[in-house]
């Protein structure tokens, strides 16, 4: 397929090691989850990099000296549970101030569209930066859900970080907010007729939490 201008695959040689070990099957939910925030924190890296920045002075053990601080209100980060939970952890990591909403949506095994039980983000959203995490994008209904919320709040800045894509999802992601950018480690071959990613990890929250 085509790639949209929005979205970024974060081809780390670093990130393509870890996520070898992430889809194994034989990875057990203590390895899984460290994995999950490795690989977050060097797919976040990449897309905070051309977060505002600002100059202020800086008294070094030799002298003063010009240096560089991030200029934003507030980053927000935002999982949609419950996987996106699993990625909380390296993003803190990389931005320990950061504040962090939560999004319930989860997708209906029968007709595959996002239902939604729980929204919760600080005040004030127009004023932050967001950071919108889930594992997966499948069909990408959950996302561009959690993203729909987030604009008719007034946001106007959003990224949407992930570890794993289908086309089908990046497609459907990309038509209905080309301006909010995509980040991952891979592009999966496709989704099969459950709407899981192939080749895929399996349900990523049954993983990181020990319930299949």
């Amino acid at each position: 397929m085509k790639l949209p201008p929005n979205f970024h695959i974060v081809n780390h040689s670093l990130v393509q090691h870890k996520m070898t070990f992430l889809r194994n099957k034989d990875t057990k939910p203590k390895e899984f989850r460290e994995l999950t925030d490795e690989i977050t924190m060097l797919v976040a890296a990449e897309a905070t990099k051309d977060l505002p920045l600002k100059i202020v002075e800086t008294e070094t053990p030799l002298t003063k000296t010009s240096s560089k601080i991030l200029d934003v209100k507030d980053v927000v980060i935002v999982p949609i549970l419950r996987a996106g939970l699993g990625m909380v952890n390296g993003l803190t990591k990389l931005i320990p101030n950061a504040k962090i909403g939560y999004v319930g949506l989860e997708r209906d095994h029968e007709t595959h569209k996002p239902v939604d039980y729980y929204f919760k983000v600080p005040s004030k959203a127009e004023d932050n930066i967001f950071m919108v995490i889930d594992p997966m994008l499948a069909t990408g209904g959950t996302a561009i859900a959690t993203v729909e919320k987030l604009k008719n709040l007034g946001v106007h800045t959003i990224k949407f970080i992930c570890l794993i894509s289908a086309p089908e999802g990046v497609k459907a992601f990309s038509t209905s907010h080309p301006d909010v950018d995509i980040y991952t480690a891979v592009l999966d071959e496709k989704l099969n007729s459950q709407k899981y990613i192939v080749p895929g990890l399996g349900d990523a929250g049954d993983r990181l939490f020990g319930t299949e």
